[in-house]
């Protein structure tokens, strides 16, 4: 398998997971009048085929064992973590996706993402210490004030505030879906952690992608029961909906598809980051990771207009919040550089 060999190479890994993972979801804002029950049938499909591709040509090059070779000697526990990730995280997804839908981007990824980077990032450091702790919980710590900033900034522009121009309508459903989905989306990434341990029966980071991608795939079928009979918004839809594909079949279809490859492919940088033989260390590769919250973010305010005619003071607090995201980021991307400090 193919790794980084130098701690530049391995960051600008973890940046391009940022930018995929923060990227993905307008894939779904793209589609046209689709469910995101739908949406994440093909969406599960994208994640595993580009976990796939990886896995049989990067996963299969290199002086490193191959994904096959360190498939047939890894562990039965070391499997099963792979494939639990994958079910915790598209369970967190489908919760995110779900408020994505009701509350906008601009506020599901902060709350989300942010609350998920803080447990991520304490869980992954405690089970493999790299990089000056200070530094990381620090950076950990603007983060999560930059989540509140970002809560507070949504309910005074939703509530309407005496300057706004636009009540959007306060959803404390979607508050609360994307708290849920940042717990268990703080959970999945020790998992893949520990899929790796002991590195002599562990799992390499393109095979852990597809186990992972399995463990999203093959549960989706499961939790999309729940959420297509129990919708969290609108009426329930059945699986005959997906084939008929509404007014823009193919390109709900290839939406998802791009949405699930898109996402996947910031994993693989992700996992791949992680492995390398260079001080990164999961806890940085995931926080970085998830810097995602400030890309998603600048595309809900700027592209998709989700805070429209905002009053002075919510875009101060949104322009606070992007500050301390940077900051926080900032300090998490050079904690490698002062290990120990």
């Amino acid at each position: 398998m193919i790794l980084p060999t130098t701690y530049g190479l391995a960051l600008a890994l973890t940046i391009i997971t940022m930018l995929c993972w923060g990227s993905w979801a307008n894939t779904f804002k793209l589609s046209k009048n689709w469910r995101f029950e739908l949406f994440y049938f093909d969406y599960s499909l994208g994640v595993l085929i580009a976990a796939l591709v990886a896995a049989f040509t990067f996963g299969s090059m290199g002086d490193e064992l191959s994904v096959m070779d360190n498939i047939m000697i890894a562990g039965k526990r070391q499997i099963g973590f792979a494939v639990a990730a994958g079910i915790v995280f598209n369970l967190a997804n489908m919760l995110l996706v779900a408020a994505i839908s009701v509350a906008g981007l601009a506020v599901a990824f902060p709350i989300g993402i942010g609350l998920a980077l803080v447990i991520g990032v304490g869980w992954s450091f405690w089970l493999n210490p790299q990089g000056s702790p200070f530094l990381l919980f620090s950076g950990a710590f603007l983060v999560l004030i930059a989540i509140v900033i970002d809560a507070m900034a949504y309910r005074a522009h939703s509530m309407g505030d005496e300057d706004s121009e636009d009540d959007g309508g306060f959803s404390l459903k979607g508050v609360i879906l994307s708290l849920v989905s940042g717990l268990l989306m703080g959970s999945f990434y020790p998992l893949v952690e520990m899929s790796k341990t002991p590195v002599d029966i562990g799992l390499g980071p393109y095979s852990i992608a597809v186990f992972f991608g399995l463990g999203v795939f093959f549960s989706t079928f499961i939790f999309n029961l729940y959420f297509m009979n129990l919708p969290v918004e609108g009426e329930p839809v059945g699986l005959v909906d997906y084939f008929r594909g509404g007014n823009h079949g193919f390109r709900n279809h290839l939406m998802g598809l791009v949405g699930g490859i898109t996402w996947s492919v910031g994993a693989i940088c992700n996992y791949v980051a992680a492995s390398a033989p260079v001080q990164v260390g999961p806890a940085v590769s995931y926080a970085m990771g998830q810097g995602a919250t400030l890309i998603s973010v600048l595309w809900g305010l700027f592209v998709w207009r989700e805070f429209r005619g905002a009053s002075m003071r919510v875009n101060l607090l949104l322009g606070l919040m992007i500050i301390l995201f940077v900051a926080g980021l900032g300090m998490v991307a050079v904690a490698p550089l002062y290990g120990g400090k």
